[in-house]
């Protein structure tokens, strides 16, 4: 509000008291007068009645002429009182109107405070709103700038209000802006990586190709070989990681039978899982539907039964899946030691290798700690969960849910 608009208010309410004042006083003068004429008249027709006691009947028959009274009896001191007279019997027709009129200036008053009191209200209400209607589009993204509209008890809460929003944006920008230099950077790193990679693989395939190898010759090449692996997986690993902080990775959305990832994602890890010894359980539970993603959600749920496998050479990677109205929820755990305490919280950060990692170094793919971080990504981007967990009877669980909404 303008404080043309508070001028308005207070004048509006000064009104107001000022009108129920006068009407206060109005009444009260009017019932002094009427007194005063009723102690008037009481007192003549007193002294009339003491000094012709005759005269009594005559003065009081005149007045019930003139109130329209009625004789109860006779008092000593008070003469009108006991023939059954009232102060209001002796107030004429102007003090009537001067009531009638100050009864009126007294509703009048009351109307105007409240009428005032409402347009105050309403005012506000509409302030509370535009300020309400403002949030809303700056959570929306639609925000313009705060045009302000006058001094009153709202400025300092609108300045306010549009200072921190104009931080906000600069904030977000700056973010905005850090992350996709992080993505770049990151980007060029996995690039940079890649070039080396090829040149190490064509001199590895030139050397295979070469006679007369011994074969200690061989089995330096075939290791060499398998942990080549390992920059490659990592180079592909940052590849989709620049992508996907900086937004350019699109995740195709269909509906996708969780049955039909989990068998996908198991038969692409098959030669791993027989080198390792460890065995996978997918049991068939009924059509479970998602949207999401196959390839890249098959992918995210590799990386989890891969880091199961890791840690449990030699036993059971378990798979369970179930849905509600809420979400689909799928559990992979396995058999072995489960978790460090210390380490559940940090287990999605990029590179973050817990204490037990050692027991993927061997693995062509392990020991790069960037597994579970890309599951984490791929499985939020679209409207999706990932936690870890201990079992009760031993192993570590993962629990994915995919939300419907």
């Amino acid at each position: 509000m303008s404080g043309r608009k508070n001028f308005v208010f207070a004048l509006g309410f000064a009104a107001a008291v000022g009108l129920i004042a006068s009407a206060v006083a109005v009444m009260l003068v009017s019932w002094h007068y009427s007194r005063i004429s009723f102690d008037l008249v009481n007192v003549i027709c007193g002294e009339v009645a003491e000094e012709e006691p005759e005269m009594k009947n005559i003065v009081s028959a005149a007045l019930k002429e003139y109130t329209s009274g009625n004789e109860d009896g006779v008092a000593v001191n008070d003469f009108l009182s006991g023939l059954g007279y009232r102060v209001s019997d002796f107030s004429d027709s102007a003090v009537s109107y001067h009531i009638l009129f100050g009864a009126a200036g007294f509703l009048a008053g009351i109307f105007l405070f409240l009428f005032t009191f409402a347009l105050r209200n309403k005012t506000e209400e509409k302030r509370i709103q535009a300020l309400s209607d403002y949030l809303e589009q700056v959570n929306t993204g639609k925000a313009v700038i705060l045009s302000t509209s006058g001094e009153d008890a709202f400025s300092k809460l609108e300045d306010e209000i549009y200072k921190t929003v104009t931080f906000l944006y600069q904030t977000r920008d700056n973010a905005v802006r850090a992350k996709n230099d992080f993505a770049e950077n990151l980007s060029n790193i996995a690039h940079q990586i890649k070039t080396p990679i090829t040149s190490i693989s064509l001199s590895l395939q030139t050397l295979s190709e070469t006679p007369a190898q011994g074969e200690y010759e061989k089995g330096r090449l075939e290791q060499i070989q398998k942990q080549l692996t390992r920059p490659t997986r990592l180079e592909e690993a940052l590849l989709v990681l620049a992508r996907l902080d900086a937004g350019t990775l699109k995740f195709q959305k269909e509906n996708v039978d969780v049955f039909t990832v989990l068998v996908l994602a198991a038969d692409n890890l098959q030669e791993l899982f027989v080198n390792s010894g460890t065995s996978i359980d997918i049991p068939e539970l009924g059509e479970t539907v998602i949207t999401a993603d196959l390839d890249w959600t098959m992918e995210a749920v590799m990386n989890v039964m891969k880091n199961c496998m890791e840690h449990n050479t030699g036993g059971c990677v378990h798979c369970s899946y179930g849905q509600n109205p809420l979400y689909t929820e799928i559990l992979i755990w396995d058999e072995g030691n489960g978790f460090a305490k210390e380490d559940i919280p940090h287990l999605f950060k990029r590179f973050y290798r817990g204490q037990n990692a050692d027991a993927g170094e061997n693995s062509p793919n392990g020991g790069i700690g960037i597994g579970l971080a890309l599951s984490k990504e791929i499985i939020e981007h679209q409207n999706g969960t990932i936690r870890a967990k201990n079992m009760q009877d031993g192993g570590a669980c993962f629990e994915i849910r995919f939300y419907k909404q």
